[in-house]
């Protein structure tokens, strides 16, 4: 299994935003993709408006098609406008 955590910094005044956008994309993420098997927003108490993504994949190839699935490629101009930059992604193997 492939873990996955993504540190997305949100601009100001633009997180009720990102949460609509992302809380979307996560219920297709889960209806959508069998090899995905955890797929998780969670907001950071210690820094205001950032956020981790918390994923586990079955394999490369799922995480492979997380990628290339129509619904995030369809979700990148939303969120493309509500982050503070680029998002930090660590790649995890899991025991």
């Amino acid at each position: 299994m492939i873990g996955v955590i993504a540190t997305l910094r949100i601009q100001d005044g633009k997180t009720e935003e990102f949460e609509g956008v992302f809380t979307a994309l996560a219920a297709q993420v889960r209806a959508a993709e069998p090899g995905n098997i955890a797929y998780q927003l969670c907001r950071s108490r210690t820094e205001p408006g950032t956020y981790k993504v918390l994923e586990i994949y079955a394999d490369a190839d799922a995480l492979k098609a997380h990628g290339a699935s129509d619904h995030f490629k369809a979700a990148g101009p939303a969120l493309g406008g509500v982050l503070a930059g680029r998002p930090d992604v660590e790649y995890l193997d899991c025991v």
